[in-house]
């Protein structure tokens, strides 16, 4: 599965914790982060992680545009909700793809593990089965 990792500046310690402590299940999934995130979590977990640009920078938007495609399967994203960002427009777009194209949307730890754990247990196998018909649909 593709699974987007996004972290706000005060968050990236969480996410990064999170990586190191989930790598066993994370490490057998195609990873994309925001830029520094990105690094961090590749630094710290030792996981492979395409990265795109930081948030800020259109980071958002790309992992927009994956989701818009149907080509990202979860994603991962732990805001800070105490203060305010710049590009909170492209965070808001973020969330409202999420929901129109029906992909899982964690923001914060307590939900990202429940997420893990159900993905581990093959929970989310719908989404390849929903990919597959809707590739299907697509080519006909």
């Amino acid at each position: 599965m593709n699974i987007a990792l996004i972290a706000h500046d005060k968050k990236k310690d969480d996410m990064i914790n999170f990586s190191i402590a989930y790598s066993h299940i994370l490490n057998s999934h195609q990873l994309f982060a925001t830029g520094t995130t990105g690094k961090l979590i590749s630094e710290a977990a030792g996981l492979n992680i395409h990265r795109f640009q930081s948030g800020p920078l259109g980071g958002d938007q790309q992992i927009g545009a994956m989701i818009a495609n149907n080509k990202m399967d979860m994603v991962i994203f732990f805001r800070d909700p105490l203060t305010a960002q710049p590009h909170e427009p492209d965070v808001s777009a973020l969330m409202r793809l999420c929901d129109v194209y029906q992909i899982p949307l964690a923001t914060n730890i307590a939900a990202s593990e429940i997420f893990l754990h159900g993905l581990e247990r093959g929970d989310l196998e719908w989404r390849e089965i929903l990919k597959e018909r809707q590739q299907k649909e697509g080519n006909h």
